[in-house]
């Protein structure tokens, strides 16, 4: 969500927002290297979720992040939706995420004339919740798998990367994966490359949302780099939550030396306070060429599950991009 419009919906609802996501103290100040830490951001992140009370503020919210991913040169937009967070407000998890289907195949539309991004979902479960829900999340994602805006194309495992046993969720992900479903969970990042191998072995991953820590072990990073697995790095969240302590510890240059394929991500905008443009900010700061750019941008494109005709008129406007005689 944008700023903007949590407050506007704490206000319409009647509800109080936490001081960090108030003017003055905004963006707020965040860790995730301990527990204490990932309490604080879990709280923040689930009371900006309990402001989104029903159909119209989840359709604001996808349509709203496909104007805003537009505005910044973004054309395809894969967003993570959690259904269970919103199944109260409108009658259970399938309604809540064919409403977030329909708004994406809505926005997608129109797209071209508005210039906003085309929408696709990642339905993800939750590590902290148990096992059978994420199976029960798999089969919704199933029934609405595709290859279009407006489907589901991927299914994800998010939260703190420390709680549950990843394969525990194995079962989930075979359900996900039959379905022909892109398989993204999170890993690598509040853990190290043991992490890494083990969300490998246990789920068979297409993309790890971050990754990052797999530069830890050369074993590691090599087996990512060999089975094609795509990395979506977000250095903004990385140095907000601590992982690193700046942004020139983020190990970006090794991954992409290594031969990983990297898509830059903003992960969490709301409250790492950047978006996409920022990270690609950072990286040209991190010593990356205009040329070296635009490889980060095809990889996002080649590891995302966007249209063959989408991804071929995307890979060619950043050949247009990079021919630019005047770079923005």
């Amino acid at each position: 969500m944008r700023v903007s419009t949590v407050r506007e919906m704490a206000s319409a609802h009647g509800m109080r927002l936490p001081h960090a996501l108030g003017v003055e103290h905004y963006p707020p100040q965040l860790s995730g290297v301990d527990e204490r830490g990932w309490f604080r951001f879990q709280r923040l992140y689930d009371a900006a979720r309990h402001c989104v009370r029903g159909e119209d503020d989840m359709r604001r919210i996808v349509r709203e992040a496909a104007q805003d991913d537009g505005a910044e040169g973004s054309r395809w937009l894969e967003i993570q939706v959690d259904p269970t967070s919103y199944a109260p407000f409108v009658g259970g998890i399938t309604p809540a995420l064919e409403i977030v289907l329909d708004e994406a195949r809505s926005v997608s539309s129109t797209a071209r004339r508005t210039g906003a991004a085309q929408v696709a979902v990642v339905v993800a479960a939750s590590r902290v919740r148990h096992p059978l829900e994420a199976r029960t999340l798999a089969r919704l994602a199933a029934q609405h798998a595709g290859d279009g805006p407006g489907t589901v194309v991927g299914f994800g495992l998010s939260n703190d990367e420390r709680r549950g046993v990843t394969s525990d969720f194995a079962k989930a992900f075979q359900i996900a994966e039959r379905a022909g479903l892109a398989l993204v969970p999170h890993g690598g990042e509040l853990l190290g490359a043991d992490a890494v191998t083990e969300t490998l072995d246990a789920l068979h991953p297409d993309r790890l949302g971050h990754g990052v820590r797999a530069v830890e072990d050369p074993r590691v990073l090599q087996r990512v780099v060999e089975e094609g697995i795509g990395l979506e790095v977000c250095p903004g969240s990385n140095v907000s939550l601590g992982v690193y302590p700046e942004e020139s510890a983020v190990p970006l240059r090794r991954l992409v030396d290594a031969g990983a394929r990297v898509a830059l991500g903003a992960d969490d905008p709301l409250l790492f306070g950047t978006r996409l443009l920022a990270q690609y900010e950072i990286a040209r700061e991190l010593g990356f060429s205009d040329a070296e750019l635009a490889d980060l941008a095809r990889a996002s494109v080649r590891i995302s599950r966007a249209p063959t005709h989408t991804r071929a008129e995307m890979l060619a406007g950043i050949d247009d991009w990079l021919d630019s005689p005047s770079l923005p």
